[in-house]
């Protein structure tokens, strides 16, 4: 069997799969991330006392591998692949950062559950991107080489925001009040959407009605923000998934140039599904296109939503067991 792990900083996802069907888990499980001490303690309560003969792990993780070692951005734990490997009776261990994990799953696109936001004209063999947002802001890429797609990790999501508007130039000098230094992850996640809001209250002076500041007061304040902005009224959340989408559709569209993505921009992460009317209204596409002279070839950039959740875990299964048949291949146990 191969072990997955899908690792962010709310949750924990953990499957198993066999080696040749890497997107059908035999056994699958959510964890809340910080309910744990570290991946190991989770790792065993998952495997149980009758664990499977493993075969090789591989784990997406929010934060920036260095090596075999992980220290995850929005979670206390540091992830060490030989430790890991040593509690799995010597299985090979691979980290992955969690968006170069997402980029392996949507190597193979037909398979995958998604909406297109942006019809364009993919190309094949094209260059793709992913961004998601959700705890945290990820993008990767994925690269075509001669042995198929080659999935490459960033750290774009920690990149300077640049506002494009007179709202968002007076977000940005609100937020630089607060850090030192302003990121698109800073109001491209689940704590930027409160961000935002924020801004939108102190700044602009928006109303808060009660009933969404009792909700934001008891529960995740993301969450009680996106489920006032999808029913009539509080206009202040209809305004901060607002600006949200829009900041969302203008980084995906920088991502898009950046990497020339003729082979598609995937939009991945918790958020987007449970904010999608707002993704379809057209304000995402409108500022995803808005880039003057590049315009047409936004245009002809597709770009799909992506509502299957564990598409990641499926990417960390199939480069597991890429791994595993290249070892066979050459003779390796």
């Amino acid at each position: 069997m191969i072990l997955c792990g899908d690792i962010g900083g709310t949750k924990t996802t953990l499957a198993l799969f066999a080696p040749d069907r890497p997107r059908d888990p035999v056994r699958l499980v959510t964890y809340a991330s910080r309910e744990w001490p570290d991946l190991g303690a989770l790792v065993d309560e998952f495997l149980g006392p009758n664990s499977p003969e493993i075969s090789a792990a591989c784990f997406g993780v929010a934060g920036p591998v260095e090596g075999t070692i992980v220290k995850t951005t929005n979670l206390p734990w540091t992830i060490d692949a030989g430790h890991l490997s040593d509690q799995l009776r010597g299985a090979p261990v691979f980290l992955l950062n969690d968006l170069e994990a997402l980029a392996w799953g949507v190597a193979h696109p037909p398979d995958e559950r998604s909406i297109v936001v942006n019809p364009g004209q993919p190309q094949p063999r094209g260059t793709m991107a992913v961004i998601a947002a959700g705890t945290g802001l990820g993008e990767a890429a994925l690269v075509w080489t001669p042995a198929g797609y080659v999935a490459v990790a960033s750290e774009g999501g920690h990149s300077d925001f640049a506002p494009r508007s007179d709202r968002e130039i007076a977000l940005l000098g609100y937020l630089l009040r607060r850090f030192d230094h302003v990121s698109y992850e800073r109001v491209l996640s689940g704590s930027g959407m409160v961000h935002i809001f924020e801004f939108l209250r102190d700044v602009e002076q928006l109303r808060v009605p009660a009933s969404l500041s009792d909700a934001m007061a008891t529960g995740d304040p993301a969450a009680a923000i996106t489920e006032a902005a999808l029913a009539p009224g509080a206009s202040i959340a209809h305004e901060t998934l607002r600006t949200f989408g829009e900041i969302y559709g203008a980084e995906a569209g920088n991502l898009a140039l950046k990497l020339k993505a003729t082979g598609g921009v995937w939009v991945g992460g918790g958020i987007a599904p449970k904010i999608l009317p707002k993704l379809q209204d057209g304000r995402f596409r409108e500022a995803f296109l808005a880039k003057g002279r590049f315009r047409a070839f936004l245009e002809s950039v597709c770009v799909r939503v992506i509502l299957d959740d564990h598409t990641a875990l499926y990417g960390a299964g199939s480069y597991a067991a890429g791994r595993v048949a290249n070892s066979r291949e050459r003779g390796q146990p």
